[in-house]
């Protein structure tokens, strides 16, 4: 016999949010494009546009990279360890909510999910 989770999906009526949600965790939220909350700019609720925050490109003459290119050049082996295994299944979204007002930008916190659907 197969062991099967129980799913459950849950509305959240303040923010219209929809969770699928099972005993390991939630596995997939239905976000709306558009969300009315707070601007700390604007002061108030306004009308925000949701999208799905993504990485920069990483600048070649940054410090950081600098110092491990150098610290790579020469004889020996590798200087820090190579990460082989994941140790997490999923990533956290992050939601880049942009004010339609002032065009403010700012960003939820980030959810551990294994879909994300913008609505």
């Amino acid at each position: 016999m197969l062991n099967r989770e129980a799913v459950t999906t849950l509305t959240d009526l303040e923010t219209h949010m929809v969770y699928t949600r099972s005993e390991s965790g939630v596995i997939a939220m239905k976000v709306p494009r558009q969300i009315r909350t707070y601007c700390p700019r604007c002061r108030t609720h306004t009308i925000h546009t949701v999208s799905l925050y993504k990485k920069g490109k990483e600048r070649a003459l940054a410090q950081g990279r600098r110092r491990y290119e150098r610290k790579k050049k020469g004889y020996g082996s590798q200087p820090k360890p190579i990460q082989r295994k994941q140790a997490k299944v999923t990533k956290k979204q992050v939601l880049k909510l942009k004010c339609n007002q002032c065009g403010h930008i700012l960003h939820r916190e980030g959810i551990r999910l294994k879909r994300l659907e913008i609505v």
